[in-house]
């Protein structure tokens, strides 16, 4: 294990009272030789991590093209070796506590297999060239509930602060938009669940080529949620207007309810509020694994380690399974995991006293150095003992370039539940999408409702 601890001034995110700038010419220079374009350690351990040499951007023969179903990059490679509860005190350096939490609650069936190390990130020049520019240029406002200066890339590549991290997940390039199934499966103690189906519409507004600051009128994203499945649910429409700053404006949020058949405002919509479709077992903050508002916590950069994460998760996204293949009792099936062992950032958050409450005491972050997506959290109660674990599956559509995911989870560690989303197998294969931005309004809404 390597962890550099990183000391700077400011550190806790809800000091931060003035404008933070960007980096040092001088610094942001790396993003050109030492690091990658979207400020990655370029050079690999020597050992398990290899250098990273420009990611996936090549197609596998098995892939039928554009918006068919991503296949397997890498069809013949084997686990090296699986960690189970027998054996876990041997990697747990490079295991959070949430992995280890869930091998010893089911010592013989939860399993993390793990594979060769494959750095696949990539990303359209554009995104790289944006990058290097925000480095210098973006900066965090109104205690870091802001970014302001920042478009298309990630907007703080040589991060310095505890919230900086956070913003670069949220703001990570994930195409121009899109449509996606987000197929979620609340699963009980006993291993029965219940599938909502989701057909989620987006545009990634702070990622569209030539966009600049103006342009964005302080939205990141516009997301239209429809409520495709059980009937019971069906027709129900969230739409979101996400902010850049949730000072200077509060995120935008709208729900259609069938019953009342009108469009009203949701100002719920978000923090520890139940997320749609979740049988309460995730928070509105956590679609995405993080989403929304930091206020409510305290942010500090702890370092970077190596650690398993779950990665290139292809045969979990296979189209030739079902969510029944997939959902096992108390977690996933582990036959379809891939783990591999990656360089993360690890971002410490509590919510202190003084701060607005939140279910969730404190979490940890585990944030891939290369995608800048969180791969795992540990998530605590007001106890201080360990309550929740997050996990997401990531894959690259190599025809983007782009990070997705094939699966999520939100793990109630005290009772055995869990929820499984943003499934798909079952379901089109996500495809990419340019929305107009009238699409996301809530006239728009309304016509949709009707129909």
């Amino acid at each position: 294990m390597r962890l550099v601890t990183i000391i700077t001034t400011g550190i806790f995110g809800f000091a931060i009272s003035i404008a933070q700038a960007g980096v040092s010419s001088e610094e942001a220079n790396k993003l050109k030789g030492e690091l990658t374009p979207l400020g990655a350690e370029k050079a690999g351990n020597g050992d398990t991590i290899p250098d990273w040499e420009g990611g996936l951007t090549t197609a596998p023969p098995s892939f039928q093209g554009e918006n068919t179903r991503y296949t397997d990059a890498f069809p013949d490679d084997k686990p090296l070796f699986v960690i189970d509860n027998s054996n876990k005190d041997k990697y747990k350096e490079n295991l959070s506590a949430g992995q280890i939490a869930m091998l010893e609650k089911f010592p013989s069936s939860y399993k993390i297999p793990v594979f060769q190390t494959r750095r696949t990130l990539a990303n359209p020049d554009f995104v790289y060239e944006e990058t290097f520019k925000n480095a210098t240029r973006a900066k965090l406002v109104d205690d870091g509930e802001g970014v302001e200066d920042a478009v298309i890339g990630i907007p703080f590549p040589i991060p310095k602060t505890g919230k900086e991290p956070i913003w670069n997940h949220k703001l990570r390039y994930r195409t121009k938009g899109g449509t996606r199934y987000n197929n979620q499966a609340a699963v009980q103690a006993n291993g029965s669940f219940s599938v909502v189906t989701l057909r989620e519409d987006v545009r990634f507004h702070y990622s569209y080529p030539g966009v600049t600051s103006e342009d964005l009128n302080n939205v990141s994203i516009y997301f239209l949620q429809e409520t495709e499945a059980p009937a019971k649910l069906s027709g129900s429409i969230l739409l979101v207007h996400e902010t850049m700053n949730q000072v200077k404006e509060p995120r935008r949020a709208w729900i259609y309810n069938t019953g009342q058949r009108r469009l009203r405002r949701a100002p719920n919509v978000g923090y520890d509020n139940p997320g749609n479709g979740s049988d309460g077992l995730r928070f509105n903050d956590q679609l995405d694994v993080f989403n929304g508002a930091t206020d409510r916590y305290t942010w500090k950069i702890v370092g970077k380690k190596e650690m398993y994460i779950p990665y290139n998760a292809y045969r979990m996204h296979s189209g030739d399974l079902k969510y029944t293949d997939i959902i096992n009792q108390g977690h996933l099936n582990p036959e379809y995991a891939r783990y591999e062992l990656h360089r993360v950032w690890v971002v410490d958050s509590h919510n202190d006293e003084g701060l607005p409450r939140h279910l969730y005491k404190r979490r940890v972050f585990y944030i891939d150095e290369d995608s800048w997506g969180i791969h795992l959290v540990d998530a605590y109660d007001q106890r201080d003992e360990l309550w929740g674990f997050q996990e997401a599956h990531s894959l690259i559509a190599y025809d983007k370039p782009a990070q997705g995911v094939a699966i999520e989870t939100v793990y109630d560690l005290l009772k055995n539940r869990y929820l499984a989303l943003a499934m798909n197998n079952e379901h089109p294969e996500t495809t990419e999408k340019e929305f107009d931005k009238d699409y996301f309004t809530t006239s728009n809404v309304i016509k949709l409702a009707k129909k």
